[in-house]
């Protein structure tokens, strides 16, 4: 199982990482952020496979994986 981290102050809510997550382990979170926008929030899960896939699509490298 992989533990994945996401700063959610840097996260400006683009959905890239929960649209490509395969096990679909990403949503995006209802409160805001300091943005003013829908950070991305791991649901912590044994089907995590630290595939790394949610990390590479992050634009602002907002999410770190580790296994």
């Amino acid at each position: 199982m992989a533990k994945i981290t996401i700063n959610r102050n840097a996260c400006k809510g683009c959905e890239l990482c929960s649209v490509n997550c395969p096990e679909k382990l990403i949503f995006m979170d209802e409160s805001l952020n300091v943005r003013g926008v829908h950070p991305a929030k791991f649901r912590e899960s044994d089907k995590c496979k630290g595939c790394k896939i949610c990390a590479m699509m992050c634009p602002d490298v907002c999410i770190e994986v580790f296994k």
